[in-house]
């Protein structure tokens, strides 16, 4: 699955879907497109700048190759030069720019659409046909298209998704194993959401392409599909650590990633970026009942935001001192998570930010 969010122009320009929409204006891309858009107004311009890029060229994918790429460049670097000899000495600092933008964009365009058309496809070591050949594992493979549940020798729970397959060793759930200490290891290929019986002596880890997520018992879904260009973890409730496999290129770049519950870690496999967000619904981690109580008459904003932060297990960061006089009055339940907040700031004249996956109160204090 593909999260536009984390997508730059360079992005967008070879991105197979986002070109065809542009090329082919099919109705079901167009409705998708300006859904999206709508949904995340901050992305207009980003999309609408990769989107002239996208229409000022396009290669038959048969006809692609790496000499029409050198013979792209070359025409338009005459292009760049012969249009700065022509600016005047003071025009020719904007016009220039100009041109080396929209050259650089175009030029972009071209070669990620060569790479696109011309990558490597061998599969890599961390890939799951790679991870699991030549080990002898039990595998479930989903071909229905409805969820199918697992009880692995454990007693840990894994709902499959539709098109997903995982693997593990005949040894998982043996005792021998459990006295040396071993690690529950699971493969996975596409999704899943795993409820993980606790161990702290066996920490229980799923290999999903690049990604490494490590718990010893808590909730949490994992998406990587081989031909996602992201890799998503999710998690629920507990606690659960993030990190790339050793000798991939994420490694060099990704530390272990601790995740708490409405967090998720989304990793850009073309760009081996990484980026911890909140979840765009949070969901409560304790019992409904709890939220009933959030009916404040002038409470302190202190336990106001420590309520918040326990009901839904997000980190809510702010300065306590700045706002010790800020008071709420106000009835929060049965009110999602972000129109709390809004409701919350609103009261104390604050606002909030969203912040590698926790919450930033900003705000110039309560008189």
């Amino acid at each position: 699955m593909k999260d536009f969010r984390l997508y730059d122009i360079s992005d967008f320009v070879i991105d197979e879907d986002f070109i065809r929409w542009v090329h082919e204006q099919r109705e079901e891309d167009n409705l998708f497109w300006n859904t999206w858009l709508q949904q995340h107004p901050d992305k207009h311009l980003v999309v609408a700048t990769a989107r002239r890029v996208v229409e000022s060229i396009q290669f038959p994918q048969s006809n692609i190759n790496e000499a029409q790429v050198e013979q792209e460049v070359s025409r338009l670097m005459n292009t760049i030069t012969t249009q700065q000899m022509r600016q005047e000495p003071e025009k020719g600092k904007v016009a220039g720019f100009k041109w080396w933008y929209a050259a650089a964009a175009l030029l972009l365009c071209v070669t990620g659409t060569w790479y696109f058309y011309t990558r490597d496809t061998s599969v890599p070591p961390y890939a799951y046909a790679s991870m699991v050949a030549a080990k002898q594992l039990i595998e479930h493979t989903n071909t229905s298209q409805n969820p199918l549940i697992l009880r692995l020798p454990d007693g840990s729970q894994v709902t499959l998704a539709a098109k997903s397959r995982i693997s593990y060793a005949h040894t998982f759930g043996s005792a021998d194993t459990a006295r040396n200490g071993a690690s529950r290891d699971v493969y996975l290929l596409g999704e899943a959401f795993f409820e993980v019986t606790k161990n702290p002596h066996r920490p229980f880890r799923v290999f999903a392409n690049e990604i490494v997520t490590k718990v010893l018992g808590t909730s949490f879904n994992v998406r990587s599909f081989e031909k996602d260009t992201t890799i998503q973890v999710t998690v629920r409730t507990g606690k659960v650590s993030v990190y790339a496999q050793a000798n991939t290129q994420a490694s060099a770049k990704m530390s272990e990633i601790i995740l708490t519950p409405n967090q998720q870690l989304v990793f850009e496999r073309t760009r081996q970026k990484f980026q911890k967000v909140l979840l765009n619904n949070p969901i409560m981690i304790v019992s409904p009942a709890i939220e009933r109580t959030m009916i404040y008459d002038d409470a302190p904003i202190d336990k106001v935001f420590g309520d918040l932060s326990k009901v839904y297990g997000i980190n809510i960061v702010f300065d306590s001192d700045l706002l010790k006089k800020c008071t709420v009055t106000a009835d929060l339940s049965n009110e999602p998570f972000y129109q709390k907040l809004s409701l919350i700031c609103s009261a104390i004249d604050a606002h909030y930010e969203l912040i590698d996956g926790q919450v930033v109160i900003e705000s110039t204090g309560c008189k």
